[in-house]
């Protein structure tokens, strides 16, 4: 049985009866009824850009695989995609069929960016605001996502329209995750990101310090060199958790520049066990609901 059957949610399109010749609707059911089979969705979100936060969405929904999880990882980062090559998928393209688009896999993860829809790597994506609504609006409709217990969105920075589309096509079973570096000039745009979350009714599962201090690779002293602490005077100043603070070490990058994350190279780093914290922290605020 789908999960859509027996259902008596009104608001939900699948249960309304719509014009066949009605192109939006249309896509509104199929968008319902691709959610219906997944139980979380967990934007990943910054005002900041550089803090590593599409580093930490792979490393994220990798940890969740790792705790057992059917976990989908979706790039919305319409002009810069990152995803297909952090995760060795560079130049790669989904298959298609009359049932849609079927996502690419690796690693356990069932994986969809329209950087794999480009012909090449170098092809800019020229849109504006009502053309990418309507790019992620497909993306999370027409792709094959199957059953998952996640589906994690990689946001660009900032809360203008990626995000925004995101938070209104996803309903119910949606939070977020945001991510910051320990500076003052971060954590300002990053305020915004917790007040965009709290004026959508998104519920934001915590705060995640990035780039939390440096380990050097040859004496393994810490360093901060982006200060330290920032974001648990914000975590405590808007009431929300602080559910990582995660150092920066150079293998963490060197993984994402190879296609090979840090979390499964060297599941026993600092890095690597921190961010397990955060996704049993997601686990279990998602139990909570």
């Amino acid at each position: 049985m789908s999960s859509c059957e027996g259902c008596s949610d009104g608001s939900c399109s699948i249960n309304q009866q719509g014009n066949p010749q009605d192109e939006q609707f249309q896509m509104r059911q199929r968008l319902d009824k691709r959610m219906c089979g997944v139980k979380n969705k967990i934007v990943v979100m910054s005002g900041k850009g550089g803090v590593g936060k599409s580093t930490t969405a792979v490393n994220l929904a990798l940890a969740l695989v790792k705790q057992g999880k059917k976990v989908g990882l979706l790039d919305i980062d319409i002009h810069g995609p990152s995803i297909p090559k952090m995760l060795g998928l560079e130049g790669q393209h989904p298959n298609a069929d009359e049932a849609g688009i079927y996502p690419l896999e690796a690693f356990g993860l069932k994986l969809m960016s329209i950087g794999f829809l480009l012909a090449s790597t170098s092809e800019a994506t020229i849109m504006r605001g009502p053309m990418k609504h309507g790019a992620i609006q497909q993306l999370l409709a027409d792709v094959v996502w199957g059953d998952l217990d996640y589906l994690l969105l990689d946001c660009p920075p900032g809360t203008g329209d990626e995000p925004l589309s995101a938070v209104q096509l996803l309903g119910a079973g949606s939070a977020a995750v945001v991510v910051t570096t320990p500076q003052d000039v971060a954590l300002t745009d990053v305020e915004k990101s917790i007040s965009f979350c709290r004026e959508l009714k998104l519920p934001v599962v915590g705060l995640v310090e990035n780039m939390s201090g440096f380990i050097c690779p040859h004496c393994g002293e810490r360093s901060d060199i982006f200060k330290s602490g920032g974001a648990k005077v914000l975590a405590e100043k808007t009431s929300i958790s602080l559910l990582a603070q995660v150092p920066f070490e150079p293998l963490v990058v060197i993984g994402g520049d190879a296609g090979k994350p840090h979390i499964l190279e060297y599941p026993e780093s600092a890095t690597s066990v921190t961010l397990q914290q955060v996704a049993s922290a997601v686990i279990a605020a998602s139990d909570k609901e």
